[in-house]
Parts: structure tokens; C-alpha cells; sequence
């Protein structure tokens, strides 16, 4: 990944745009305060907005700070696979820049680049997700209590993603119907998911205390929770009402870095990814374990159990089945549940008529 200096700020550069479409042209906006701009119009997330913005500076220091309307395909591809070839990021890494560069000059330049044919592309490697079997999982779980814990079984139990869960607002919870609605998962998609049964009494302790801790907000005037995209103008009230706060809240609130305003948010990712990490460690456990491997156990063991893989795939919210079916390859008997020739010898043996 490429350094960026701390005295290396292209923010000042302006933006090079058609003399119609300039409202001052002697004093222009500055380039990466439209960037966040144009990100926002598209309704991408703020990680996504920050990511972004970090990309094009890099790529703007990578070519001594030249204004990126003076550089073309030839350039992004320079930078792109100094990436792979000098930095050797991921795969994911370098689309992630591509993407960003991309996004740049389409939407906030508005200059069509195509994307290198030549470019050195970082390889993707094929992984198989690391799965531990039930005992495992049991035993991990033991090492939880309190809210991590209800948050594990949740990733467990309803094959939910970090975020995902961290995310979930009261209404999504249909305790009758045992089933959990995900809202704007991974491509800003919806879907159903299960609800554990053996979470529901112990999850209605701490909403408890969570609706509590919103009616001292309120009171304190700092009730109002973020909405997604523009549902607070749509439903002025919404932000204060208790079914859209968060299930899993911080501890203390914060300042939205977009609308600026102090609130709570919801409880940080890195709370989670700790408690999980010191549970690995104290069940014993000799493979790297994180809360995505939650999910994948969720997923495979559904398919050790018998369950259609269409059926998985929609309860992980995957769009293409091939992606559901790289958990083929770790269940206990195979990727196509054949029985290894080996594991008949000693069957055919016994039937074998013995020697004279």
C-alpha cells in the first residue's frame, strides 16, 4: 500500500469542468470536496465515501500531484499495477482502486476512461473458508457471555455478517415469527433470515435496558438515531422513535462525521472482533477464527444437515449460487459427498473369499 505523506494534500486542486457547468469559475470547488459529494448522490456508504477519497489521493500523489483531468487510462493503469507488481495488495484491494478511480473520472470529472486492457492484475488466490465443526463452535460460545454472546449467535444462528449485525434496528426483529430481516446487506439488498430460538428470551434483557438509555437520550435531547438515506426528511419523526434505534448501541455517543450532529451510534465492529478472538484463544482453538467464521459455519453446516443449497443462498443473501457453493468443498465427506475408494477396500475385503 502507498504511503502518503503527511504534507501531501491534493484536496486543493480544483475541478476541471465544462464553463456551463461552473457556477464561479474563479473560484472553483476544490477536487476532493466533490468527490464525497458525488458519492453521497449515489447513496454509498461512508466507508465506502473514505475509501474512495483515500484512493484518489493516493493516485494523485503517485503522479507527483498532477491534476488527475491531465492524466488518462495509461496513467491508471501505471498506478494500478505498480500496485500489484511492487505493493502485491489482493486482488480485492486493487479493484477497489479501480473502482475508485473510475468513479472519479466518470462522475466527478465526467470523462469516460476505459479500463486498461493491459493492466497487471493482482491473482485472486481460491480459498476455502475456514469451518469448524458443532463441537468447535459449541465450545467457542461457551467462552461468550452477555451481549457478545447474543451477537455470536446471531452470526451463527441466522448466518449473518459483522455488519449486518451490528446494523439490525428493533423492528427488525419478528420474535413471533422467529425470523430476522436484514436491511441493505451486501449490494444494498434485503433479505429474511432465521432468528434462533435460544436467543430470543436473553435478548429481551438488554433491549430493555436499551429502550431505557433512548428515553435518557431523548430527554437529553441527543435521541435521534441515523436513518438511511433520505427517510429523515420523508419521516421527520422517525429518528426518535424507539423501533429504529439500534440493537446493539455504543456506549457513548459521537458526532456523525457527514450530518455532524451528536448521537449514538451503533455499538463499533471491533468490540465484537475482540471477544471473538479471545474466546478462540481461551477454547483452545488452532485455527485463525474471527466472526466471519461464524457465518461460514452457519452456512455449512446447513448443507451438512440436508438442506438445499438454494435455500442457503438465499438465507446468506449471496446473488450467484456458485458463490454458496464453495461450501461444498469442506464438508466432512467431500465436495459431492463421495465416498473415497479407499474407505471400501476394507469391506471388500471381508466379503473376499480367503486363500485355500
Amino acid at each position: 500500500m502507498i504511503e502518503l505523506p503527511s504534507d501531501d494534500d491534493p484536496s486543493s486542486l480544483p475541478v476541471v469542468r465544462p464553463a456551463a457547468l461552473r457556477a464561479n469559475p474563479s473560484n472553483p470547488p476544490r477536487l476532493l470536496d466533490q468527490v464525497p459529494r458525488a458519492i453521497r448522490v449515489h447513496h454509498y456508504s461512508y466507508r465506502t465515501e473514505q475509501a474512495y477519497v483515500s484512493w484518489i489521493r493516493r493516485y494523485i500523489v503517485f503522479h507527483q500531484k498532477r491534476h488527475p483531468a491531465e492524466l488518462g487510462a495509461e496513467h491508471i493503469r501505471a498506478f494500478l499495477s505498480t500496485l500489484a507488481v511492487e505493493h502485491r495488495v489482493a486482488a480485492s484491494t486493487q479493484n477497489q482502486a479501480l473502482a475508485a478511480l473510475l468513479f472519479l473520472y466518470r462522475e466527478v470529472l465526467q470523462r469516460e476512461v476505459e479500463c486498461p486492457e493491459d493492466l497487471v492484475r493482482a491473482k485472486r488466490p481460491r480459498r476455502l473458508p475456514v469451518v469448524l465443526n458443532r463441537r468447535e463452535v459449541s465450545d467457542l460460545l461457551a467462552q461468550l457471555e452477555g451481549v457478545p454472546w447474543m451477537m455470536a449467535m446471531l452470526l451463527y444462528g441466522g448466518g449473518l455478517r459483522l455488519m449486518e449485525c451490528h446494523r439490525l434496528r428493533v423492528k427488525d426483529f419478528d420474535f413471533e415469527r422467529r425470523e430476522i430481516a436484514v436491511r441493505e446487506g451486501k449490494g444494498g439488498g434485503d433479505r429474511l433470515t432465521m432468528l434462533p430460538a435460544r436467543v430470543i428470551e436473553p435478548l429481551r434483557i438488554p433491549l430493555r435496558s436499551v429502550h431505557a438509555a433512548h428515553r435518557r437520550d431523548l430527554a437529553a435531547g441527543v435521541g435521534r438515531v441515523l436513518l438511511p438515506d433520505a427517510l429523515a426528511r420523508k419521516y421527520p419523526h422517525a429518528e426518535r422513535e424507539w423501533t429504529w434505534q439500534w440493537v446493539f448501541p455504543a456506549s457513548k455517543l459521537s458526532i456523525d462525521p457527514r450530518a455532524g450532529i451528536r448521537r449514538r451510534h451503533h455499538m463499533h465492529e471491533s468490540v465484537l472482533q475482540r471477544a471473538i478472538q479471545l474466546a478462540a484463544r481461551a477454547a483452545g482453538l488452532r485455527r485463525p477464527v474471527g466472526p466471519h467464521t461464524l457465518r461460514h459455519c452457519f452456512a455449512t453446516h446447513l448443507l451438512e444437515a440436508g438442506y438445499d443449497i438454494r435455500t442457503v443462498q438465499e438465507l446468506l443473501g449471496h446473488r450467484d449460487v456458485s458463490t454458496t457453493m464453495i461450501y461444498t468443498h469442506v464438508l466432512n465427506r467431500g465436495g459431492r459427498a463421495v465416498e473415497s475408494p479407499a474407505d471400501r477396500l476394507d469391506s471388500l475385503a471381508s466379503r473376499a473369499t480367503p486363500p485355500a
